[in-house]
Formats: structure tokens, C-alpha cells, sequence
């Protein structure tokens, strides 16, 4: 069960904790370097000024137990309407299977309604079944196929 988790924009001494939950995963420990906050820090930076993004963190008493990020983006298909994009989806370790997944992405969902998002999209790595199998339990639909070029 879930304790009292607040769920708040991510502030800059936030960035270890979210580094740390981003490579503690096969996928991470191959493209993350926690030792080096750096890189990591440039980014939050640009994240954080702008109005399009909000980095998430769940946090429980002071320690950061999950994040994710959420993009969104105004277009002119749908009659012009905003779509929001939830990334890095990330529970700590110790806290999966409690139930705080959900309610990071339940609060994401709502955090798009309030801006008048006409529909929420994500995108998981192929590898990820059982994130997929969390996603279909949330309501989400797989509908698309995904293409990425790497630059």
C-alpha cells in the first residue's frame, strides 16, 4: 500500500535521486552515468525553465521514491489540440509493487486534464513487457508502432 506520497515539480536537488532511479535498470546501467551528476544537472536545468515540461518526483517524507516526466505538446492536428507525454517512468526499488507507479501516472493523467490535454501517450522500450502489462492494467492502449533514429 501506498503511504502519504506528495507528488511535486522535481527541484535541482532532486537530480541524484532521479539519476540514480534511471539506472537501476538493464536499460539504465548501459546509458547512465550516476557518478557524474553533470550532464544530468545541464539538462534539469533546461527542463525545468521550460513551461512545456514538468519532471515529477513522488515524494515520501523527504526521500524522492519515484519520478517521471511529462511533455506537453501543442499541435495543430486534432483541431489544435495538446497531447501530453509521459517519459522515465521510474519507481525506486524498493518501493515497486506498492502501488506508487500508478499513482505517479494517475497524477500525470490528471496533471494533463487540468492543461487541457486531448489525450496522454507514452512510449516503452520494446524489452519492457512487464511495463507494458502495467500501462494496459492503467487503461492505455497500444496503438502505435514506434521508430527512433539514433543521432
Amino acid at each position: 500500500m501506498v503511504s502519504e506520497i506528495n507528488i511535486r515539480r522535481a527541484t535541482a536537488a532532486d537530480v541524484g535521486p532521479i539519476v540514480a532511479m534511471l539506472a537501476d535498470d538493464p536499460l539504465g546501467r548501459s546509458r547512465e552515468s550516476p557518478d557524474d551528476l553533470t550532464p544530468y544537472e545541464r539538462a534539469f536545468a533546461r527542463v525545468d525553465a521550460d513551461p512545456d515540461q514538468l519532471l515529477a518526483v513522488a515524494d515520501d517524507d523527504g526521500e524522492v521514491v519515484g519520478t517521471l516526466q511529462l511533455t506537453f505538446i501543442p499541435g495543430l492536428s486534432r483541431q489544435g489540440a495538446t497531447r501530453a507525454l509521459i517519459e522515465a517512468v521510474r519507481v525506486r526499488a524498493d518501493r515497486r509493487g506498492d502501488g506508487l507507479g500508478g499513482t505517479l501516472v494517475k497524477w500525470a493523467i490528471d496533471a494533463a486534464r487540468r492543461r487541457d490535454c486531448v489525450l496522454v501517450q507514452l512510449t516503452s522500450d520494446a524489452s519492457r513487457t512487464a511495463a507494458h502489462r502495467f500501462y494496459l492494467r492503467l487503461g492505455f492502449e497500444q496503438s502505435h508502432l514506434g521508430f527512433k533514429l539514433a543521432l
